[in-house]
Order: C-alpha cells, then structure tokens, then sequence
C-alpha cells in the first residue's frame, strides 16, 4: 500500500455545483486535503484506517483549522492537490497513515473514492471521493 501524495495547498474542487460540501466543527488540528471522520458529537476529527474509532470516512477537508473551528468537508465531488498514478475508476482507500488516502486497503477496507481521468488534452487525473452514509465501520 503507498500512500496517495497530497499538496494541500492544490486541493480544491473541480466542480462546486456538482459536489456536496458540509460544514464541521474540528476536534483537532485538520490540514486541507485530509481525510475525516464525524464523531458522535457531530464535530470532525483526522480519519485512519488502523486507530479504533477513527477508521470511518466522511469526506476530505477543503480548509485547515485547529480544535474549536470550523471544516469544509467535501463528501462527494471531485478534488485537484492529489498526485494519483493509478488507472482510471482504480479505488481509492482510507490509509493506515493519519488523514491520508491510498492506493490499496489499510488495517480496515474504508474505500473513499475512485481516480476519475478529465476529458482535458493531458487527460488529467483527480479523485473523486463519495462517502457512504449508511456504512458503518466497526
């Protein structure tokens, strides 16, 4: 498994009339371009596919902030800031590595999205990150 590269300061959607974005409160320090998860408290925290309790997706933050202020999280749409190498509609998984998407399952299988290839002379390669609401990761 090898970890997906991420330049946070590239990430950003695609298409914002096409995605769904949803607003939360951090937990801790969450760095644009990580993977999150929504705690019971409905506030956000850092997702990771090995840490009990964290091993859930609900989207990739569009913004940075500390404990106390406030996510944009993309919970489905298409994102730019990801270095993908991998074929088109390949999956994309939940790392073992904090925050961080990957190229294969980490401890637990979490997929998060799949690689989607642009209509773009250098067919550009983004991600596109779709949670699943009902899934229940235990």
């Amino acid at each position: 498994m090898a970890d997906i590269v991420v330049v946070a300061a590239k990430v950003g959607l695609i298409d914002a009339t096409k995605s769904d974005i949803t607003n939360y409160i951090a937990t801790e320090t969450i760095t644009r371009g990580q993977a999150v998860y929504r705690l019971t408290t409905g506030k956000c925290g850092i997702a990771d596919a090995n840490a009990s309790g964290k091993q859930q997706f609900r989207g990739i933050a569009l913004n940075g902030g500390g404990a106390g202020q406030a996510i944009a999280v993309c919970e489905d749409g298409e994102l730019a800031g990801f270095t993908v190498t991998g074929d088109a509609d390949t999956l994309i998984y939940l790392s073992d590595t904090a925050g961080a998407l990957a190229d294969a399952a980490g401890t637990m299988t979490v997929p998060v999205g799949r690689i989607v290839v642009k209509a773009d002379k250098d067919l550009t390669k983004v991600i596109r990150v779709s949670i699943n609401k009902l899934a229940q990761w235990a």
